[in-house]
């Protein structure tokens, strides 16, 4: 079953990680295949969480963007260097494609062999020399072996076209010369005489037994095959290595993680129709025909705690999004078809997962139970948030006796852990929790740290407004504010751009808002602060 990534958005804060955490446990046990999945990095607050719980830290992932692995392209479809050109030619004929990969025994990729090669092999190349192996013969001129001592198979091939006597007096065997010959015994025994590396018997011929003690003293190795000479001398050539055809060892090849859209890229610089695809340790995984990139397979993702393409992993649009599980405003997110939307208006995407685990009589261990009370305590500010709901109210309760913790004690510690600024830049500070938001053409990002002494901030305030002014020239933000809220005088200093003044002005009703300036009962971005501003871009 294929596998489901279950994220939440850019900047993780651990509403984010344990609903997708929460989520993605259901899901298995309801018979899915799923992974959660973080796409930033993780703050303290959450890792206090995951460590206090022994919870397993979801892994990074970088992108959905659409992979060669995710391209239904000819897997495992290549010969061994060693194999004939016409096993290669067969095997071309047979999937319809104009190329083959070529690999060694250890299938490391070697070369590529084309339609158009084989076309130049056939006008110009020598058709004399012979470079196979004993089995390959076999195979190809549907032999039967008489005789084997080499393994390989390497010389000059000749036809027994003239008068016998004509022939022995005219043409000087030697050793690594191949003889096509039909039930002529004269020149079989000077042939056998001549110790030649490989008679082959046309027309399925006799040889006498006498002969045949003679090659084996001589060691000369023997195949019989029904074709005439005229057609075993246009098959023989074909017998030869395959490798012996490559005139490009380095040609241009993907690694199956390459991007679809790098493929077609370079592609339009190259004009190629087949492409070897390989792994990073240069193995060969099979061939890309370019108009396999059409049939593709796109990751499948399910979204928490966000639905907008803005906050969301790179490469959103070539996924395929299956569900969506949220508690914010609707953002501006599209999909191809329908999906399953949960949006609910409550404090926590933490207690819709709660509320599914209810529906689906799905009961949950300690560990789960403790992931999701992290997210509503988090988003909640221990139910003193004014998003907590009676439905988050309810969950706590529950999730609390589960796991086995007092939630008020547990909550705090959880809170202190994530306002801690040790190790931390200022950076750090302001995208520990970060989100953008788009209105119409505008463009606003709003940053919410929370903390129990703001001293520890204001004394480098003018730094903090130094950076927010860099980000917003660098990203092109109409406006960047810090929200720095304090749980326990229930209110949030904002720090903010220069040139988001007027905004912030018009927001808070001053003449002049001052860095670092108070907003008693501002506790929540989401009732607080995102739809205030919003009000403003739109009007």
């Amino acid at each position: 079953m294929k596998k489901t990534y279950i994220f939440g958005h850019r900047k993780p804060d651990t509403d984010a990680v344990m609903s997708a955490i929460g989520l993605s446990y259901l899901k298995n046990k309801l018979g899915d295949n799923t992974e959660p999945r973080v796409i930033g990095s993780i703050n303290k607050e959450t890792k206090y969480a995951i460590n206090y719980f022994g919870l397993k830290e979801p892994r990074y992932l970088n992108d959905v963007k659409l992979q060669l692995k995710d391209v239904n392209y000819h897997k495992n479809f290549y010969i061994k260097e060693t194999g004939s050109i016409y096993d290669g030619y067969q095997k071309m004929l047979k999937e319809g494609l104009t190329g083959i990969p070529i690999v060694d025994d250890d299938k490391n990729f070697v070369g590529l062999i084309t339609i158009k090669d084989l076309s130049h092999m056939i006008i110009n190349g020598d058709s004399e020399d012979l470079y196979t192996s004993y089995d390959n013969l076999m195979k190809v001129l549907k032999g039967e072996k008489i005789l084997k001592f080499d393994k390989e198979i390497v010389g000059k091939i000749l036809a027994a076209t003239y008068k016998s006597a004509t022939f022995m007096e005219s043409v000087k065997l030697e050793s690594n010369n191949i003889l096509i010959v039909g039930d002529r015994d004269n020149i079989i025994e000077y042939a056998i005489k001549s110790s030649v590396k490989l008679i082959i018997l046309s027309n399925s011929a006799n040889i006498k037994q006498r002969h045949i003690e003679l090659a084996k003293k001589n060691k000369v190795n023997i195949i019989k095959t029904k074709y005439d000479s005229y057609h075993i001398a246009k098959l023989v050539a074909y017998t030869n290595y395959i490798k012996t055809m490559i005139r490009s060892y380095n040609p241009t090849r993907f690694e199956d993680t390459e991007f679809v859209d790098n493929i077609l890229e370079i592609n339009n610089k190259l004009k190629h129709t087949n492409y070897p695809v390989v792994n990073k340790k240069n193995k060969c995984l099979g061939l890309l025909r370019l108009t396999d990139l059409s049939d593709k397979e796109p990751k499948n993702v399910i979204l928490v705690d966000h639905n907008e393409r803005i906050q969301s992993i790179e490469g959103l649009e070539e996924a395929n999004i299956l569900e969506i599980i949220d508690h914010h405003n609707l953002g501006n997110l599209t999909t191809n078809s329908p999906i399953n939307f949960r949006n609910m208006s409550v404090g926590s995407t933490c207690t819709i997962v709660y509320e599914l685990f209810k529906e689906r009589k799905v009961a949950m261990p300690k560990y789960i139970a403790g992931a999701l009370l992290s997210g509503i305590l988090s988003d909640t500010l221990v139910l003193k948030s004014p998003t907590a709901t009676k439905l988050d109210i309810e969950a706590v309760r529950n999730l609390s006796k589960i796991a086995g913790v007092d939630y008020e004690k547990y909550g705090l510690d959880m809170l202190k852990a994530g306002t801690s600024l040790e190790g931390m830049s200022k950076e750090d500070v302001l995208y520990n929790d970060f989100k953008l938001y788009k209105v119409n053409d505008k463009t606003f990002a709003i940053g919410q740290f929370f903390t129990m002494n703001f001293n520890d901030i204001k004394k480098d305030l003018c730094e903090y407004v130094k950076i927010l002014d860099n980000e917003s020239e660098a990203n092109n933000y109409n406006l960047i504010a810090l929200y720095v809220t304090d749980i326990i005088k229930k209110g949030s200093y904002v720090i903010f751009n220069s040139k988001g003044q007027d905004i912030i002005d018009i927001a808070y009703e001053k003449e002049h808002v001052k860095e670092g300036y108070f907003i008693s009962g501002c506790i929540s971005r989401k009732k607080h602060v995102v739809p205030l501003i919003m009000d403003i871009f739109e009007s």
